[in-house]
């Protein structure tokens, strides 16, 4: 189980250095075409990349990788896959109540963190246009809610929360990745 759990959250820490890449190439003022192309390059490079690599190159996600590393989940940071990873940004984790990720990150709640990082996992590789609305169980054990309302993405959570997928289609070596905008908690236990 421990090595699942290892193979599968290598994933949710690749996110982050490939949404900064792209979150660069969008905030550029070149050309729609020449954006498109920057980005384009980015996600090839990004997807022959380790995750190491990636991770540590990778501001944004910076939480996510802290979180990684105090649930012992950051020793190995490939697997084979694929997987579908709904990435959390450092503002999504900001946005969790007062004190919650402090107290998730200490050393005693290291199985809980566990828990909800691979909450994030998708055992397959779901690229943007094969996601349809339903209940997909993740690698955690628990179902998330997905809903397709025109071009966003809605996934609800098993306690009811909601978060929005901001950026798809992250091609990595071991599977995909859509960055969202909240973090997403498992049913109460």
């Amino acid at each position: 189980m421990r090595k699942k759990l290892i193979a599968a959250f290598a994933a949710v820490a690749m996110v982050g250095a490939l949404a900064a890449c792209s979150s660069d190439d969008e905030s550029s003022t070149a050309s729609p075409s020449a954006v498109e192309a920057s980005a384009t390059e980015s996600s090839s490079m990004a997807a022959d990349m380790t995750i190491t690599d990636i991770v540590a190159s990778n501001p944004d996600f910076s939480t996510l990788l802290a979180a990684v590393q105090a649930a012992d989940l950051g020793d190995v940071l490939a697997g084979e896959g694929p997987y579908t990873v709904f990435a959390p940004t450092n503002d999504a984790f900001a946005a969790l109540p007062e004190g919650t990720l402090d107290t998730l990150l200490k050393p005693k709640n290291q199985d809980q963190l566990a828990a909800i990082l691979t909450y994030h996992v998708v055992p397959a590789e779901v690229m943007a246009a094969d996601v349809t609305s339903g209940d997909v169980t993740t690698v955690n054990g628990a179902d998330i809610s997905i809903s397709v309302e025109g071009s966003d993405v809605i996934i609800t959570d098993g306690q009811g929360n909601q978060a929005m997928v901001t950026q798809t289609d992250i091609e990595a070596s071991n599977g995909v990745i859509h960055v969202i905008d909240a973090v997403l908690l498992p049913p109460a236990q």
